[in-house]
């Protein structure tokens, strides 16, 4: 049986999990366990420090001998890199807090993970269908009756848009232009329909591409409310993104902990991003933006990126590496004109997307065409990677 983090142990699990806690899992952890990397397991301790219960034989069974065991309670630990899933302080009661170690891989590559590589990457959790779609519809249906609404009153496929565009609610006003586009305006995408104050211009360009208002009346009458299977649509454009906003959120927990006296800014969920021209003087493309900047006594220490790629590949994987190589070549350029040869380029990349194609390889890459300046870390190996010793180097 494979040990894993607590969160995740059942009552019948717990004292197997106890005496394998040092097997390496092969599982990839969720979101909610990641804290586990950075502390003892409170559960496991407490179950290695318990006397373990035997079970008495029948009293017709004959008993023999126990041989002696070695006084070791748990399996020993590979000689070789240690697995990011195995919290040796959980086997050893004694043993120091986890971050407080030497850090074993800090002179290794991101090359060097490779093979190991689905170890070192966190999933973010999902959700099943169609287990959703009681939700979505509870949540899309209010929008779909509106839609219904205005649709019943529209003389004209443009009547009907710029009436979308009159709803005050952003939220709704946002929900609403989704389902337009799907039943008059497929072409058009829903960043551009949902500017409120570019409604005239858009159908002056579009206009005539939108499907008729009578069909897409009798197309909407043809379906029921709620629709399920347009609200478990509208339901992926509801998490879409939210699996970044987790990542740079324990991203910036991660600093805290691990950079004691650093100061650490940028968006920790949703927000803008920092453009490098406010942080460092003449630089020379002032709207560059990058997810967060790490400082100490006012100058710059690193700046970096942070992505989660959930599914990625092809032109979009030659997109993400074409911009990480960008970024790197131009930031320390400028760090080497002004005086600034300690400053230091972090990319954090997390997801499954980053073991398909070329991307794990693409990714070292860039680390290598600057070693020492540039990192590129996933949050699993990001407190062994990212230290104030490399910082200051």
């Amino acid at each position: 049986m494979e040990a894993h983090c607590s969160a995740h142990w059942t009552a019948q699990e717990a004292p197997q999990c106890a005496r394998l806690a040092t097997v390496r899992c092969s599982r990839m952890t969720c979101w909610a366990c990641l804290s586990a990397l950075h502390r003892p397991a409170p559960r496991l301790v407490a179950l290695a420090q318990a006397p373990t219960a035997r079970r008495s034989p029948p009293p017709d069974v004959p008993q023999h001998p126990t041989p002696q065991a070695p006084e070791r309670a748990f399996l020993p630990l590979p000689e070789r890199r240690l697995s990011p899933y195995t919290d040796p302080a959980a086997a050893n009661t004694n043993a120091a807090p986890l971050d407080s170690r030497p850090k074993r891989m800090s002179e290794e590559t991101f090359r060097d993970y490779r093979p190991e590589g689905a170890d070192w990457i966190t999933l973010s959790t999902g959700e099943f269908y169609p287990d959703v779609l009681s939700e979505a519809c509870r949540l899309y249906e209010p929008v779909l009756v509106e839609f219904s609404r205005l649709l019943a009153m529209a003389h004209s496929s443009k009547s009907f848009f710029l009436s979308i565009m009159d709803t005050s609610n952003t939220w709704m006003r946002t929900q609403l232009c989704r389902v337009f586009k799907k039943y008059v305006s497929p072409d058009t995408p829903v960043e551009m329909l949902k500017r409120k104050s570019d409604a005239d211009w858009i159908c002056d360009q579009y206009s005539s591409r939108f499907r008729d208002v009578v069909l897409v009346q009798q197309r909407f009458s043809s379906r029921p409310v709620p629709d399920e299977a347009l609200c478990a649509i509208l339901w992926e454009y509801r998490g879409r993104g939210q699996k970044g906003y987790d990542l740079t959120e324990a991203l910036f927990q991660l600093l805290r902990d691990s950079l004691s006296g650093y100061e650490v800014t940028g968006p920790e969920r949703a927000g803008r991003d920092i453009n490098l021209g406010e942080v460092l003087v003449r630089y020379p493309k002032q709207h560059r933006p990058v997810d967060f900047v790490i400082t100490k006594d006012n100058v710059v220490k690193a700046v970096g990126l942070a992505r989660y790629d959930s599914d990625r590949g092809g032109a979009q994987e030659d997109d993400r590496t074409g911009q990480y190589r960008e970024v790197a070549q131009e930031a320390i350029e400028y760090a080497n004109s002004h005086k600034l040869e300690r400053m230091k380029v972090i990319f954090v990349n997390d997801g499954p997307g980053l073991l398909l194609g070329s991307m794990w390889a693409d990714y070292a890459d860039i680390e290598d065409r600057w070693p020492g300046r540039v990192k590129v870390v996933t949050l699993r190996m990001f407190s062994r990677r990212i230290t104030v010793e490399w910082l200051e180097s």
